[in-house]
């Protein structure tokens, strides 16, 4: 039974000389294109049969000819060769973000610090997928380390020494009346003043929405929350609706209080900042498109 051809000993650079050879249909004048002497080229086809246990060249013919194992392996040379010309063309892509894709975790509310920066990435690099996965802040650090995602947004510095984290903003948590509530003429408001109102609550739990309930309770004030729905976006259009009032990040209805759509009140007894990280791999060469989307969040 034959033996096997040795193709893991073959490598490219002995696929360029027997191509030449192939080419010019002579050593000698393939030794002068590849600036070699034809003793080495001759050596390289040798060791190229030797690792494919078949012959390649007609010995004695003028000019060189091909076997028939010479033509099958040439026109697999040839893709091979054509192939590794178009890896490099793609990464040289890569670096100039003409492709390639960027995949970013967040939780709901930390998007709204990001769209800036996107919006500016996607302008200048319209040829990269950008993917923004939403799940629990407390999932993204371990989907950065098992490399599901290049970035993720949070609003604490994981404990995990793999992983890094930048302060990319500086929040707080903001009260948020329609236009037309009896508070919305007022700048600032007493805790105790909110007793009777009817708050729109976020569902999902979180260290902050405990610190404002703790912040209603060492002031002896009752915090109602007759309705809790499961998203910002929901709360806030709750809120323009006049059914209720709500206690929100800032960045997340920065646009909304521009607009007139909200009235943002400063609680005087409330001071609950909200940091925002983004987070990375510890000691990794970040992405081409991760790299650039970090200088561009810096700048927005």
């Amino acid at each position: 039974m034959p033996s096997e051809p040795r193709f893991s000993q073959m490598d490219l650079s002995e696929l360029q000389v027997f191509l030449m050879v192939a080419k010019e249909g002579s050593f000698s004048r393939a030794a002068e294109r590849l600036y070699r002497t034809q003793p080495a080229v001759s050596l390289t086809i040798r060791k190229l049969e030797e690792s494919l246990e078949q012959p390649l060249f007609v010995r004695g013919a003028r000019p060189v000819r091909l076997t028939d194992a010479g033509i099958l392996l040439q026109e697999y040379a040839e893709r091979l060769l054509n192939l590794r010309d178009e890896v490099k063309k793609g990464l040289l892509e890569l670096e100039g973000l003409k492709r390639g894709e960027l995949s970013l975790g967040v939780n709901e509310s930390s998007i709204h610090a990001l769209l800036p920066a996107l919006s500016a990435f996607r302008e200048a690099h319209p040829g990269v997928q950008v993917r923004v996965h939403r799940m629990f802040s407390r999932d993204i650090p371990h989907e950065v380390i098992n490399y599901r995602l290049d970035l993720g947004a949070v609003s604490f510095v994981p404990r995990d020494n793999q992983l890094q984290a930048t302060e990319i903003l500086k929040d707080e948590l903001t009260l948020v009346v329609p236009p037309k509530h009896p508070l919305a003429k007022r700048k600032e408001v007493d805790v105790e003043e909110l007793g009777k109102e009817a708050f729109i609550a976020h569902i999902v739990d979180s260290p902050f929405r405990r610190k404002v309930i703790d912040l209603f309770a060492r002031h002896r004030t009752l915090l109602s929350m007759p309705m809790e729905m499961p998203t910002i976006e929901s709360i806030k259009r709750f809120v323009q609706m006049g059914m209720g009032v709500a206690i929100v990040p800032r960045m997340c209805v920065t646009w909304e209080v521009e607009h007139g759509l909200l009235k943002e009140l400063h609680i005087r007894q409330m001071a609950i900042p909200r940091h925002l990280y983004l987070i990375s791999r510890r000691g990794a060469r970040l992405p081409h498109t991760a790299a650039e989307f970090m200088r561009l969040l810096r700048k927005a």
